[in-house]
This record gives structure tokens, sequence and C-alpha cells, in this order.
């Protein structure tokens, strides 16, 4: 059997322990992406009201945002020279964002709870930073400045949204 391990080795100038702990990070960055995108996009679906197109257009712009990191958060780990994600049972194994199954929730506690998942998203952002900086990895460090400001503005809007008078 011939040895594969080193098959997706990416060439890189970074320390390959520092790399594990960059890949690491993003990889749990990534799966509660994908989370808070299912999760989002399960509230863009399900959510009623008198708000309902409001909420239903935000949602939607929300999780196609959410999305769009996903890629470049894997491509970073690549670069790096490490491996991502490659399941929905990789996802579920390393995410932090809890899901929400429930058969009904409200618009409001929608709005709340994305609000509080997209601010864990943050506090995972920065916990990043620090690991890329430590790291030298100048050009995740600049990306992932982008995705908290992303992260942050969601948030904030989500706050806007729920607030009464």
């Amino acid at each position: 059997m011939a040895d594969t391990a080193n098959n997706l080795k990416t060439p890189t100038d970074l320390n390959r322990n520092d790399t594990k702990s960059v890949a690491d990070a993003l990889n749990g960055i990534l799966a509660d992406s994908y989370a808070l995108y299912l999760k989002t996009k399960n509230f863009h679906w399900h959510v009623s009201g008198p708000h309902f197109r409001d909420y239903h257009l935000m949602l939607d712009e929300q999780a196609a945002q959410i999305l769009a990191t996903t890629d470049a958060i894997a491509e970073r780990v690549r670069k790096t020279g490490n491996t991502t994600l490659r399941s929905i049972g990789d996802i579920a194994r390393r995410q932090t964002i809890k899901d929400n199954d429930a058969d009904f929730v409200s618009a409001d506690k929608m709005l709340a709870e994305l609000r509080e998942d997209n601010l864990k998203l943050v506090e995972l952002l920065r916990e990043a930073k620090d690991i890329v900086d430590d790291a030298k990895d100048n050009a995740t460090s600049g990306i992932l400045d982008d995705w908290t400001d992303q992260a942050e503005e969601r948030a904030w809007f989500l706050f806007e949204t729920s607030r009464k008078g």
C-alpha cells in the first residue's frame, strides 16, 4: 500500500506545527460556519409573522454571506499545507454552534439565537486571530479581520431588527 499521507502537503514557508494549529482553528470555524449557514437557512425557510418579508430577505442575505466565506476558509487551510473538512459528520464532530431542530421557533427567538451564534463566531474568529498571528500567517490574519467584521455586522442587524420601539 502506497504512503498517501504526503500527497496533499502543500508547500509553505510557515512552520508545520504552527500551521497545524491554524488549520485546527480554521476547520472549527468552517464547521461552525456551515452550522450557522444551515441554521440561518432553516430560519429563513420557517420564519413567520408580521415582519415575514423583511426577516425572510435578511436571513437569506446573511446565509449567502456565511456560505460565501466557507470556500475561502477551506482554501486557507489547504494553502497552509493542511487538509480540511470532508463530510457532514466531520462538521458535526467539530461544530460548537448548536443546531435548532425545533418544529416552531418564533421570529423573535430566531433573531436572538442567530445574534448569539454570530457573536460566538466572532469570539472564535478572535481566538483564531491570535493563533494565526503567532504562526506569522499574515494572509489568514487579514482575512480573519474581514470575517469578523461580517459576523459583527450580522449580529448588529439581528439586534437592531429585534428591538421593540
